[in-house]
């Protein structure tokens, strides 16, 4: 019979996660995942298996936190056009104001594997998937409540801000907020 697990998976998932971001799929080693988990290499490998295994449950955890808020923020009170540019904000202002700007974890796993990484690219496709779905809701909202414009194509503008969304993740990493909101603004005169 095994030593029972001294520490809370969840936690340890999101910490996985939070190193992952900082460092990239190929530059983060166990010895690092183990270190930010608060976990021996030994739990590490029984508890999740492999890195590539911990790194599926951190993209996962990503998607679902990330889908959360974004879902939580376009529920609050605001036309469409305004809840989508509170949602853009937040993504750059969390970008800006963190020490190391590391973009989006989506975005630059998207980058760094899915151009030659079958599993990668799923996992991309489904969190841009559930990101999409969020926006598509609130931009078929604002048609129903009459803030957008009639005939605008739910899903293709969903598409434009989640495509807009990521390559302001990128440009995050080597641009101020200025220039970032002036993309919004631009993004969002299309609504």
């Amino acid at each position: 019979m095994g030593r029972p697990r001294n520490f809370d998976t969840g936690t340890a998932i999101e910490r996985a996660m939070e190193t992952f971001w900082t460092h990239g799929y190929a530059n983060t080693s166990p010895a690092q995942l183990a270190e930010a988990m608060g976990v021996g290499k030994g739990s590490l490998y029984n508890t999740f298996g492999s890195k590539r295994e911990l790194f599926e449950l951190a993209l996962a955890e990503y998607d679902r936190i990330g889908v959360a808020l974004c879902r939580d923020t376009l529920a609050q009170p605001g036309s469409t056009r305004e809840r989508l540019r509170a949602w853009m904000r937040f993504t750059v202002d969390s970008d800006q104001t963190e020490p190391v700007k590391r973009g989006c974890l989506i975005a630059n796993t998207a980058l760094e594997l899915a151009a030659f990484d079958a599993e990668a690219t799923r996992a991309v496709q489904i969190a841009n998937g559930h990101m999409a779905d969020a926006f598509t809701e609130r931009i078929e909202q604002g048609l129903r409540d009459g803030d957008v414009r009639d005939g605008t194509d739910a899903r293709a503008f969903a598409e434009f801000v989640l495509n807009t969304i990521q390559g302001m993740r990128v440009l995050a990493k080597s641009s101020d907020a200025a220039v970032l909101y002036r993309i919004i603004d631009t993004a969002l005169a299309a609504l």
